[in-house]
């Protein structure tokens, strides 16, 4: 079998299982619980196919390395237990009848959700395909790039860990946490700074087909571009439910880069000053 052929394989047989546990369990987070080590595996495959290529070994360490986090930060969340399912499904099991939420979770969770993952591991497939050139400056280039967004999502995820942690404390000793959502750190320049992290590792990873190759565009760039579209609807679904939870969340949504990180803008001040009309004046 070819790499390839191997990889839609272990697709079918992912796919299959989530969807099965997700009917058998009625918790429907299966895909995010193998969301970190499906792409190690795909990744590996084309790797190994390579007769152990430098670049896509190389490309094999990186999603290893983003997998082993990411799965670590999944785990002391409780994802990975009874019970560990993400909230915004709930959520959208309310609103939505019986069957049409069953039709989504197999169409778009179980089956989209997981040929997303194949998708953008893809690049490695370009890479595979290629001349196989030896590695250079750009692919160490890259390489600290993806490093230094592996390691801006970390923080990200431990500020979000430590400040969940606190709100508990808060709770547990009977007071009311204030703020109710994170402000500070990474999330004063983003109001998703784990989102973009994620997304632009995997442009990062993209890019290494950019430099085997000496070509901008190829078709496994549409993996990251479908990731992309992914978060903006995830972060579109969780402001809503952000601002249903918290009525100065639109303050900082006004002042906060929504994904990229930037500079906050100034607080808006509202005018005191009584109409013209009102005075006379």
């Amino acid at each position: 079998m070819t790499p390839l052929a191997v990889c839609l394989v272990l697709f079918a047989l992912i796919t299959a299982a989530t969807w099965i546990l997700s009917v058998v369990t009625r918790e429907y987070s299966w895909v995010d619980r193998i969301w970190s080590i499906a792409p190690v595996a795909y990744v590996w495959v084309f790797a190994v196919a390579s007769g152990y290529d430098p670049r896509l070994v190389l490309m094999a360490v990186l999603v290893t390395a983003w997998g082993a986090r990411l799965t670590f930060n999944f785990a002391r969340k409780g994802g990975y237990r009874p019970g560990g399912e993400d909230y915004r499904w709930a959520i959208l099991r309310e609103r939505m009848p019986r069957a049409a939420f069953q039709a989504f979770n197999l169409f778009f969770i179980s089956i989209y959700q997981n040929a997303l993952i194949l998708l953008f591991c893809l690049p490695a497939l370009t890479v595979l395909e290629s001349a196989h050139p030896p590695l250079g400056a750009w692919d160490v280039v890259v390489a600290l790039v993806f490093v230094a967004f592996l390691a801006g999502e970390t923080i990200a995820d431990e500020q979000q860990w430590r400040f969940h942690r606190w709100k508990a404390a808060e709770r547990a000793a009977g007071r009311t946490p204030a703020p109710g959502f994170l402000q500070t750190g990474l999330f004063r320049v983003s109001r998703h700074p784990n989102f973009f992290f994620e997304q632009a590792q995997w442009w990062t990873f993209y890019a290494f087909a950019v430099v085997a190759t000496g070509v901008w565009l190829h078709w496994t760039i549409a993996g990251a571009v479908l990731l992309t579209l992914l978060f903006i609807g995830s972060t579109v679904f969780t402001e809503l439910i952000s601002r249903s939870r918290y009525p100065d969340y639109d303050a900082y949504r006004a002042r906060t880069s929504p994904i990229v990180p930037w500079f906050p803008r100034p607080a808006r001040v509202e005018a005191n000053t009584p109409a013209r009309g009102a005075t006379g004046g």
